[in-house]
């Protein structure tokens, strides 16, 4: 029988609400992202032609993405998709899907990213990187060493939507993304190319690059636009390497959580979301490594859990961060910890 938009946004709409416990705006925004993906169309015209009758094919097709959402599949996985940050990214079920929630930590890792001062009009040179006060900024972050770009690490990228987001909005500065897992590393690879070789300086290169001749070791880079990807466990392949900055969102759910077996953390990868009995073993280890990669006046920022700060803000202190501190979301939770290093 053949349906029109409107027939199908009707009936599935209360489908949605029924399996998943969905609201209706959202119910039905999620059975308008899935006729967009068929129909390969925008949601403006969406909603200007409710009288379009699907053909077969696309009905075919329609059915068979709205029975892996009503499974519980996340809408991200089954589009391929999500926005975050204002871009684009690709996801798949070998990365984190990226949440609002996670914009926090780039807002606060943007705002200790100096600014660079305008040039004089008389030709000389200004080297003062010092943000101020009128620009959103925090003063006190330390200025390029010796003359090289301010440094960005992200811990755990993922499919690259921190690290990415960094570097789109600074293509002056260089930033490093690490992820343990292969295949998630190919997802921000991809996303990359997608989002940074639109900027004018874009390079990409897959050029082995050699440690040291003391190492005897190659490790493979791959630079693309001021973004520079590299499968490391944490610090492991990041010997003698510093940062002005280091950002992560790691994984912070305790082991025995119930909410792992529900909704979307039922299909996301298990490493990326679980982290020990008390969900804070990978936030330790980030902590104890991290001063060892932070020039002197460097900054640790990284996401956690919504009951966490406490226990968090403990460890930076044990550990000699200084200048501690917590940053709430909108819903006021404080989601966002870090510290300088001295």
């Amino acid at each position: 029988m053949p349906h029109t938009i409107q027939s199908l946004l009707t009936q599935d709409k209360a489908a949605l609400e029924s399996a998943l416990s969905l609201d209706s705006g959202s119910a039905r925004i999620e059975a308008q992202c899935l006729l967009q993906a068929v129909l390969r169309v925008n949601r403006a015209w969406l909603l200007t032609h409710p009288e379009q009758i699907l053909d077969a094919e696309q009905q075919a097709r329609y059915a068979a993405l709205l029975e892996r959402r009503l499974r519980g599949e996340p809408l991200a996985y089954i589009l391929g998709e999500r926005e975050f940050y204002g871009l684009n990214f690709r996801v798949t079920p070998a990365t984190l899907i990226p949440r609002a929630d996670t914009e926090l930590l780039v807002e606060v890792a943007l705002q200790r990213i100096p600014i660079p001062s305008p040039q004089p009009s008389d030709g000389t040179t200004s080297h003062s990187t010092r943000p101020s006060k009128n620009n959103g900024q925090v003063a006190g972050y330390p200025a390029s060493v010796g003359g090289s770009k301010f440094r960005v690490l992200d811990l755990g990228t993922g499919s690259g939507a921190i690290a990415l987001s960094i570097a789109h909005a600074r293509p002056d500065i260089e930033v490093m993304a690490v992820d343990a897992s292969q295949e998630a590393l190919d997802v921000a690879r991809e996303n990359a190319r997608r989002l940074l070789v639109q900027h004018e300086s874009a390079h990409i290169s897959t050029k082995p690059s050699v440690l040291s001749e003391a190492e005897g070791s190659v490790r493979t880079d791959f630079l693309i636009g001021n973004v520079r990807l590299l499968r490391s466990d944490w610090f492991s392949a990041l010997t003698r390497e510093r940062f002005d900055l280091i950002v992560s969102n790691p994984p912070y759910i305790a082991g025995g959580d119930a909410h792992l077996a529900q909704g979307d953390l039922r299909f996301e990868p298990r490493a990326a979301l679980a982290s020990g009995a008390d969900g804070l073993d990978d936030i330790r280890r980030i902590v104890a490594g991290a001063k060892e990669h932070l020039h002197a006046g460097g900054w640790l920022l990284f996401e956690h859990g919504y009951d966490q700060a406490g226990r968090v803000r403990e460890l930076l202190g044990a550990a000699g961060y200084a200048e501690v501190f917590s940053a709430r979301d909108l819903a006021g939770i404080e989601r966002v910890s870090g510290g300088t290093t001295l």
